[in-house]
């Protein structure tokens, strides 16, 4: 999960003088940003500040964050003519600023912790890019998928490619993982996911293993997905907080590592109930290999910092 946040008041000062995408664009700000979480959490990776969206805007796909209301895209796909539209691009030169953050911190992480890169997946780009911003039934997005096939196909195996360059050059830039973001993927049916997300999903993933570098493949609302998203790929399969750890990794299946999978929301609760959830999901592990410990989502803006800094010392000193 994104780890720099407005639960920080670091972070915060940052955001008084510069918008999001500001920050994403400057890379000696979005490293400066990468590393508060890494100094204050004790974490053992840090994760590059960025927004899966990014790679829309070079695509024709103008977007904007309005305070309040979060992403709107200021030219919604909604037609082939639209997608058809669509630009290539190089992300060496296009996402540069992104690139250049990764090799900041590779200068400021070293011998410290390694650097997780991301992206979108192309079910939740294209999801973003139809509704024209966040949605609750993605209706847009379904219509175009059930009434215009062949133009979804079109639409995601154009996402597909651009994705799997971005993570390429992320790579190339210096991450040490990467990891891809199906955040809204749990509106899918497993029939759904089969036809319309596994084929791009699984060749991003593959394209990533082909680099030797390690990565998680993550979503939400996805207890019902698990055994078709690991068939997608990934190193490591992201679990939200909706099933117990041991039945999500029996569904995934022993030859894929897990992360997860602690309710954000616990983190706002008292100590004691933070360290008794971070020791079910532990206990559930047990000791297993492959288990990365995580929230189930990102940290809620009104976290106390405190919480966090306890529940990542509750889990390094876990036997």
């Amino acid at each position: 999960m994104r780890q720099a946040g407005r639960y920080m008041t670091e972070y915060r000062a940052i955001r008084k003088q510069h918008t999001l995408l500001e920050i994403c664009r400057q890379p000696e700000l979005a490293a400066e940003v990468t590393l508060q979480p890494v100094d204050r959490l004790e974490v053992d990776a840090a994760i590059l500040f960025s927004d899966l969206l990014l790679p829309l805007a070079p695509m024709g796909i103008p977007f904007d964050f309005i305070k309040g209301e979060g992403p709107v895209i200021h030219k919604p796909i909604r037609n082939r003519a639209s997608i058809e539209a669509l630009r290539t691009f190089e992300s060496r030169e296009s996402l540069a600023h992104v690139l250049d953050t990764i090799k900041i911190l590779g200068k400021e992480l070293k011998d410290r912790v390694p650097l997780i890169g991301f992206a979108g997946a192309p079910f939740t780009l294209a999801s973003y890019a139809i509704e024209g911003g966040p949605s609750k039934n993605y209706e847009k997005t379904k219509a175009l998928m059930y009434t215009e096939p062949s133009a979804w196909h079109q639409l995601a195996d154009f996402l597909a490619q651009s994705i799997s360059d971005y993570l390429v050059a992320q790579i190339e830039a210096g991450v040490q993982a990467v990891q891809l973001f199906d955040s809204w993927i749990g509106a899918l049916s497993p029939s759904d996911y089969q036809e319309f997300a596994l084929p791009y999903s699984q060749r991003i993933l593959h394209t990533v293993a082909d680099t030797g570098v390690p990565a998680l493949h993550f979503g939400t609302g996805t207890a019902t997905l698990l055994g078709v998203m690991a068939q997608a790929g990934g190193d490591v399969l992201g679990v939200d907080w909706r099933l117990p750890l041991d039945e999500a990794w029996t569904r995934i299946g022993n030859n894929h590592g897990i992360q997860g999978n602690l309710d954000p929301t616990l983190l706002l609760g008292p100590v004691e109930r933070i360290q008794a959830g971070a020791k079910d999901v532990l206990d559930r592990a047990a000791g297993r290999p492959g288990h990365i410990f995580n929230l189930g989502h990102g940290i809620l803006p009104t976290t106390p910092v405190e919480h966090v800094q306890e529940l990542s010392r509750f889990v390094h000193q876990y036997r």
